[in-house]
């Protein structure tokens, strides 16, 4: 398993819309390029960092080839509307080496 963590600075007003837009984008990049999915947090003033995971590396990076360019055009605009430019950054990518998130839903 392999992992990325990213981190996006949001325009202020515009939170729930890059919430929306990154859902479904995360849907479709799971579709359309392996993606094991992701989880978003709110870090406060406007900071989202999100936590992905992928099936290796190999898989990430071809993902990555594309920009991960999926078909909803829809939900691209949303959060690239959404979030300041030049914020997106990957802080984190490596091979995941011990588990312990626990899949329980609320």
């Amino acid at each position: 398993m392999f992992a990325v963590i990213y981190r996006w600075r949001v325009v202020p007003g515009l939170e729930a819309q890059f919430e929306a837009g990154w859902r479904r984008g995360t849907e479709r990049i799971a579709a359309e390029f392996g993606g094991w999915g992701s989880r978003l947090h709110a870090a406060g003033e406007g900071v989202y960092i999100a936590y992905a995971q992928w099936p290796d590396e190999a898989s990430w990076k071809k993902a990555m080839e594309t920009r991960m360019h999926h078909s909803d055009d829809e939900a691209r605009r949303m959060y690239r509307e959404a979030i300041v430019e030049g914020s997106f950054e990957t802080l984190a990518s490596g091979a995941v080496v011990a588990d312990l998130l626990d899949l329980r839903r609320a």
